[in-house]
């Protein structure tokens, strides 16, 4: 039987009765832009998260994207930020015209190096951007006290970290910003793209409601160039319905990624780090190895999926290339040439996490 990467077949099918009726209700009373559902949605997550305002956008990158442009982030402007995530990162940096400027990582936990921002300030930085990646809580603390002290901005990138805990408080909740991705695969996905804009701001948030929609406070009346970034009403019943079970669920990744990491850690792989500060929830499951092409291999002859969450680093992306010219970031270098994530999700049972493990041993043990 194969083991894919994330099965979302299982899981619609174990809420399908909730979903089915949720969706039902949308079509029914036909509002599906700016209705009741993305209105309910934003207060409960609002709730759940401990942030003042909750704003549903079209998509993370969306999210990214306004959350930036909102704060008046424009050309002239440096945000510091990891090269080790996926690229909308730093795509929305670039989309509203300020410049990424990439550190390197912490070598065990694989988010922003806390001590390499304080090094990177120059007076064109304007804010820090970090990424809590694969669901691991980035160290905030110590980031926020850098902004404070620096006049910086603070976004959050959480849009693999929906759910977690930095000490008492949600990701997402500390900085000024948090930007959130619903996409299908994310411990809280919709049924297509969606994303979120939290903040305890007034100003921030009205900024951001207004860009998500065509740059309007009020309709046919634009104060300013904005987008047409709304989350939409069938995918706000949708995520009504997972909020309620999203604790269930992380749970259930921890418990999947604590097996995965007592017996591979047996074989001399290196596993996950939790550094006790936050709540890893683990919307992947990543591992270093120096035998990745073999055992990616005898996986898939298994049927068992893998992947590579991130191959190539953005410094060394051609997008950036001219920027980065000559820059070395050695810790995300190295992760990349030895990162491997296997399949991770709730419904993911003890069994199959065994057969995967069976799977990898001959492999690394030679």
């Amino acid at each position: 039987m194969q083991i894919p990467m994330v099965d979302l077949k299982i899981q619609y099918r174990q809420l399908q009765a909730e979903i089915d009726e949720a969706v039902r209700n949308v079509l029914e009373s036909a509002y599906f832009i700016m209705g009741p559902q993305g209105t309910s949605f934003e207060e409960e997550i609002a709730a759940y998260l401990g942030v003042k305002h909750a704003i549903g956008v079209a998509s993370g990158t969306d999210a990214l994207h306004l959350a930036l442009r909102a704060t008046g982030l424009g050309p002239g402007d440096e945000v510091i930020t990891t090269p080790f995530t996926f690229i909308a990162t730093a795509e929305a940096i670039a989309y509203v015209g300020a410049t990424p400027v990439f550190v390197d990582i912490d070598p065990a936990t694989f988010n922003i190096d806390v001590e390499q921002v304080a090094a990177a300030i120059t007076p064109a930085t304007r804010a820090v951007l970090p990424v809590h990646l694969f669901g691991q809580p980035a160290d905030l603390e110590p980031l926020k006290k850098i902004c404070l002290d620096n006049d910086l901005l603070l976004v959050e990138d959480c849009a693999q970290s929906c759910g977690a805990r930095y000490g008492d408080k949600m990701t997402g909740a500390l900085g000024d910003l948090g930007c959130y991705s619903f996409f299908p695969s994310k411990n809280l996905g919709c049924f297509g793209d969606g994303g979120l804009v939290v903040t305890n701001s007034d100003d921030l948030a009205a900024q951001v409601r207004t860009l998500r929609n065509h740059g309007s406070r009020e309709r046919y009346h634009h104060s300013i160039i904005g987008y047409n970034s709304r989350l939409d009403d069938l995918q706000a019943a949708i995520l009504r319905v997972k909020l309620k079970h999203l604790d269930r669920f992380n749970q259930q990744r921890r418990e999947n990624a604590h097996r995965y990491s007592s017996k591979l850690s047996e074989l001399g792989i290196t596993v996950p780090f939790e550094d006790g500060k936050g709540t890893h929830v683990y919307h992947q499951y990543t591992v270093l190895m120096d035998q990745r092409e073999a055992v990616q291999k005898a996986l898939a002859a298994e049927g068992i999926a893998s992947a590579i969450y991130y191959p190539i680093p953005l410094h060394q992306q051609e997008v950036f290339q001219q920027q980065c010219r000559g820059t070395s970031l050695p810790v995300s270098e190295r992760v990349a040439e030895q990162c491997l994530s296997l399949p991770i999700y709730p419904e993911l049972t003890a069994a199959q996490v065994d057969r995967i493990v069976e799977t990898i041993a001959p492999v690394v043990q030679g």
